[in-house]
């Protein structure tokens, strides 16, 4: 089946609501009128793959869709419909930089598209380029004045600037047009919220309720008010619908277990985030909420397995593990203790309670010297901060600041009596409040079965480099078509000419062999033995074994074997090639004991403002200690062997340097000793002599990330995600997210 025939299958689901407008409908029936003219010389129908694109687009089949929309951007870049079709694949895979890159593209060519403002501004706003964002929904709005979407957004990003008389305004105008509209009094009451109006905010509110009573939002948002109104009755009364309405809303039920907890239902707050586990095992905020509750009813042990895996997916969750730090000490367990305390205090150096306390877990150990020294410190520390608050200053954990805003923009919120907090307030002074789930998840499912469509930047991946290519019969196959992309004209020549059983291809997903092709493969070599002893200058009949033992993992003869063709013909490129490709894979195998994962690992970084760099896990979200050894072997431990397999690379670019994936393969190599710049420089031949060669974009990306560039990182992944690779966008996501 052709891509095209794939595409052309029906495929049903129901469409998912998004925080922002990302739906395609409008624009869809918007743009399907205007005329695309056919080229006569083009090599592809740019009508029908439009078409077919905005099919996979609208059934949420993004990188799919993107694959289509770059054969229409080669075959007429002059168009600007392609580039705002995949802006749009590309903000619904949360690569906001990318899509933003082609909304101008798009802009450029067709300044009169009035959605590729609306959708240039998601992607500025959603990357906090709030004013931006509002200019391009003012440009929108000239064409547009009455436009739903643009106005809401508009009113958002104002609250996002923190202006919220602006966002006022814009609102007013919004429910001007659109009286009737009930997200946009939802949204002005969240406006009011945050000017401290609480009337105008239920009464918005309850304006969207007589519009629509099942209206599940608007319940969930007066619970929040209710909550800090401390009538705990009402809030769980609106909580209950809420969640009749919208039970799979993990929202609702982390904000009644707070009101429960409020009204003294502890066994029903806790039902609540077991619930929450239930729907979603990884939500930190249920499970941080549990284990305050499992150490409020004496149940320690349990509440350090919530607090352990609040740590494990949020490693600078700071608030579990001072928690965990009190229940260590509590369970006699001082040292872990004093681990967790140390790890708090480096960020906040001013949190005199935990220097305090830190001395209290030293006596314990009979430690009486580092006891007294942390006491005398947290008493000079206290003695000093009292003198800044004094002169009118700020003090927080953190440090002392000139300004409440200053605090804030620095994680540390004003003090009050509340017994939670929000999310986003970081103050280690209320490390036992509860946490207010203040803001809706947006609960994210595929929309097919195969876990490669539908919103990719969602799943947890590996944050490896994609494995090295081989020359073999046999390739994974997948969803996407990457044939083109992996072309070899040396390859392809061969295979013309070559008296071999089957076709070649170049591959770096190998497929694992059935029965009857273990079977085949072992009578192969019987037969190609056979001839190399009537002729032992036969050099097909030598490479023919050695793919034979490769594909049928018997690495030591493949080696030999490869060995021999080489000494029979010096300039036998795919001999190097895969020689150097089974070298590394016994490497693989010897260091790791893991015959089936080929991958090399990097640990990323990235600079911050806090610290200089920030080391990445295998497991993306997972913690890693910064000298966690690749999975590649290291450099000292294999140097010869690795010499040997760049000495291969080597010959195959002397021999043929317009054969990419000996340019690629180096790179790898280069990764695995930790030689980026010199991967990056390999990577970037490769992308040279093929531009469409999405593995070594990703590669070179991580790479980059690797050496803490992220812009340059960033941009690298982009592409290769463009060109494919779903893999890319997650790292997008948690980069952008970090």
């Amino acid at each position: 089946m052709n891509k095209s025939d794939f595409l052309c299958k029906s495929y049903h689901t129901k469409a998912k609501e998004m925080k922002f407008p990302r739906k395609i409908l409008t624009v869809l029936l918007l743009i399907a009128s205007l005329s695309i003219a056919d080229n006569s010389q083009a090599q592809i129908n740019t009508s029908r793959m439009l078409t077919i694109g905005r099919n996979a687009l609208y059934f949420e089949d993004y990188i799919l869709s993107i694959q289509y929309f770059n054969e229409v951007v080669k075959a007429k870049p002059y168009l600007a419909e392609p580039y705002l079709y995949r802006a749009l694949a590309k903000l619904n895979l949360d690569d906001f930089r990318g899509a933003e890159k082609d909304l101008t593209l798009c802009i450029e060519r067709n300044p009169f598209l009035v959605y590729a403002y609306l959708y240039r501004g998601i992607a500025r706003q959603s990357t906090g380029e709030y004013l931006a964002a509002i200019a391009d929904y003012d440009k929108g709005l000239e064409y547009r004045p009455e436009d739903k979407q643009m106005l809401i957004n508009k009113g958002i990003a104002y609250v996002q600037h923190k202006d919220y008389d602006s966002a006022v305004i814009t609102l007013d105008l919004l429910l001007k047009y659109h009286p009737k509209f009930t997200q946009g009094y939802i949204t002005r009451s969240s406006v009011y919220a945050e000017k401290g109006d609480t009337v105008q905010a239920v009464a918005d509110i309850e304006k969207s309720l007589s519009l629509d009573k099942f209206y599940a939002p608007a319940y969930g948002q007066r619970a929040i008010i209710y909550l800090q109104q401390a009538k705990y009755g009402d809030a769980e009364k609106d909580l209950n619908e809420a969640i009749r309405l919208e039970p799979k809303q993990i929202a609702y039920y982390i904000n009644r277990g707070l009101t429960r907890y409020y009204l003294d239902n502890l066994r029903g707050a806790m039902d609540d985030y077991d619930a929450v586990m239930t729907l979603n095992p990884e939500n930190t905020v249920a499970r941080f909420n549990r284990g305050l509750l499992r150490a409020q009813v004496g149940d320690a042990s349990r509440a350090i397995e919530d607090f352990n895996i609040v740590i494990q997916n949020e490693p600078d969750n700071l608030m579990a593990v001072y928690n965990r730090a009190i229940l260590n000490e509590e369970s006699g367990k001082y040292a872990d203790a004093v681990k967790d305390l140390n790890t708090v205090l480096e960020v906040y150096p001013n949190f005199v309670s935990g220097y305090y306390f830190k001395s209290d877990v030293e006596r314990k150990m009979k430690d009486m010297k580092a006891a007294d020294t942390d006491y005398w410190y947290a008493y000079d520390l206290e003695q000093r901060l009292q003198k800044e608050k004094e002169k009118g200053k700020i003090v927080t954990g953190q440090g002392v600041f000139d300004t409440q805003e200053e605090a804030d923009n620095n994680g540390g919120t004003a003090d009050d009596d509340r017994k939670t907090r929000k999310q986003s307030d970081k103050s280690i002074e209320k490390f036992s409040r509860l946490v207010v789930y203040d803001r809706e998840e947006e609960e994210i499912k595929s929309a097919y079965n195969n876990e490669i469509r539908g919103r990719v930047q969602d799943r947890n991946v590996r944050v490896d480099l994609q494995p090295q290519f081989v020359i073999t019969y046999y390739e994974k196959t997948g969803d996407l078509d990457q044939t083109l992309n992996h072309y070899s004209k040396l390859l392809s020549e061969y295979n013309a000419g070559s008296s071999l059983k089957m076709q070649l291809r170049a591959a770096n997903r190998e497929a694992a062999l059935t029965d009857g092709q273990a079977e085949y493969h072992f009578r192969s070599i019987d037969e190609y033995s056979l001839a190399i002893d009537r002729n032992h200058g036969d050099i097909d009949a030598y490479f023919g074994r050695a793919l034979d033992f490769m594909v049928v993992h018997d690495l030591t003869e493949a080696i030999e074997d490869y060995t021999r063709v080489t000494a029979l013909d010096p300039d036998f490129v795919f001999a190097y090639f895969n020689r150097a490709v089974v070298r590394y894979k016994k490497i693989e195998i010897e260091t790791s004991g893991n015959a089936d994962e080929n991958n090399m690992t990097l640990n990323i970084q990235r600079r911050t403002v806090q610290q200089n760099i920030n080391p990445y896990s295998k497991n993306i979200g997972n913690p890693v200690q910064a000298n966690q050894p690749l999975t590649a072997p290291a450099e000292n431990s294999n140097a010869y062997e690795l010499e040997q397999i760049l000495r291969d690379y080597n010959a195959c670019i002397q021999i043929n340097p317009d054969f990419v994936y000996a340019w690629y393969n180096r790179g790898n190599i280069h990764c695995a000793r930790k030689d980026f710049r010199a991967a990056i420089s390999d990577y970037s031949e490769a992308i040279e002599r093929n531009p469409y060669f999405a593995e070594a974009w990703y590669n070179r990306g991580l790479s980059y990330l690797s050496l803490g560039e992220a812009d340059r990182g960033t941009a690298d992944l982009s592409r290769a995600g463009e060109l494919g690779l779903a893999e890319a966008y997650s790292i997008i996501k948690k980069m952008r997210t970090e």
